[in-house]
């Protein structure tokens, strides 16, 4: 690997970390908004608005929004399951479930490459992915009173996986990042808004609160980590973002610790230093 290449791997897998940072601020704020506004709306009124400013980043740069929007409809589609299936599951469930439920897609990932792309994964992945699981546990406190909740965000989980999947198979195909997030972005809010006013769920927000939950998770969470992972995909291979992305639940404990000033667990820190081990393994390649 060259320098120039090393460079570029180390400055993707930089900001898959931010991503993983950034989704793991989310649960606790997401989890209180649902109490006023429902998850479809919530969801459809967050990528809309972050699709807006893409959209026109795309047209000023001279793209055509609807190039192979094929692939913008599937992985949007995909994207759109995800989502709305982790925020329902989250209204019913608990966030140490949703955590861990969720987490389990670094378990789809090698398993969606064997099925659908025929990849075996190597000893070091299912190492990884070992003790990624056993330090999400430890982290999250497993499974407590399984409810509804947890098997609709068990779709959540599988649906991750095959999200990470489909992007690195479009995106180092050659298909442009910023129009495929675009895309996606589209479709998830279009798809949500829709539902929601099919099932006769309310538009109107007026607090302010709601508002602003939703400016932040549409700017942050997914316009500018989603499109940092797309971009990074060009250049990481799929196992290793699950890998890296795994450590959400981990920042997500980190905030709960620091600006939620909640106490530090033991057991939850040796989970959350499990999940970084599993990451450092999954950067380990065997010599041939």
């Amino acid at each position: 690997m060259n320098k120039v290449t090393r460079y570029k791997k180390r400055f993707s897998e930089l900001g898959l970390f931010y991503s993983a940072a950034i989704w793991g601020s989310t649960f606790f704020v997401v989890k209180d908004a649902l109490n006023e506004i429902n998850p479809l709306v919530l969801v459809g009124y967050r990528f809309l608005l972050a699709a807006i400013p893409l959209g026109g980043l795309c047209l000023i740069t001279r793209k055509s929004l609807f190039e192979n929007i094929r692939h913008g409809l599937l992985a949007g589609s995909v994207l759109w399951l995800l989502y709305v299936s982790q925020t329902m599951g989250l209204d019913i469930t608990t966030a140490s479930n949703s955590g861990f439920i969720t987490g389990l897609f670094v378990v789809f990932v090698p398993l969606f490459s064997l099925l659908i792309f025929k990849r075996k994964p190597i000893a070091t992945e299912i190492m990884a992915t070992i003790v990624a699981i056993l330090g999400l546990w430890m982290l999250t406190g497993g499974l407590t009173d399984v409810n509804a909740g947890d098997l609709i965000t068990l779709i959540a989980a599988a649906t991750y996986a095959l999200h990470i999947l489909i992007l690195d198979k479009y995106v180092k195909a050659g298909d442009d990042p910023y129009l495929l997030s675009f895309q996606q972005f589209l479709v998830v809010g279009a798809a949500s808004l829709l539902g929601g006013g099919i099932l006769g769920h309310p538009y109107l927000v007026i607090e302010s609160k709601i508002i602003g939950v939703i400016i932040f998770l549409a700017l942050l969470p997914t316009l500018s980590a989603f499109v940092i992972q797309v971009v990074a995909q060009k250049i990481t291979k799929p196992f290793r973002v699950s890998m890296i992305l795994a450590l959400e639940p981990v920042f997500a404990g980190l905030f709960a610790w620091t600006l939620g000033g909640e106490p530090i667990i033991f057991h939850r820190a040796i989970g959350g230093l499990l999940i970084f081990l599993g990451m450092l393994i999954s950067g380990i390649r065997p010599r041939i």
